[in-house]
């Protein structure tokens, strides 16, 4: 297993459905809310995406 692709992948929300499932769930709001997040701040960083969540 490759450390590099991992933690890369720890750090970031990609637009797969669980994902952004599991980021809604673990800020109490929609997936829907976390793509808009996504796609206002123009980043896919986790913790750029949470505050931008929180935020709202």
């Amino acid at each position: 297993m490759a450390t590099k692709g991992a933690k890369v992948e720890r750090n970031s929300v990609s637009e797969q459905p669980h994902e952004l499932n599991y980021e809604a769930k673990k800020n109490g709001t929609t997936s829907k809310a976390v793509e808009a997040a996504k796609k206002e701040t123009g980043s896919n960083k986790r913790t750029t995406v949470e505050k931008a969540v929180k935020g709202k």
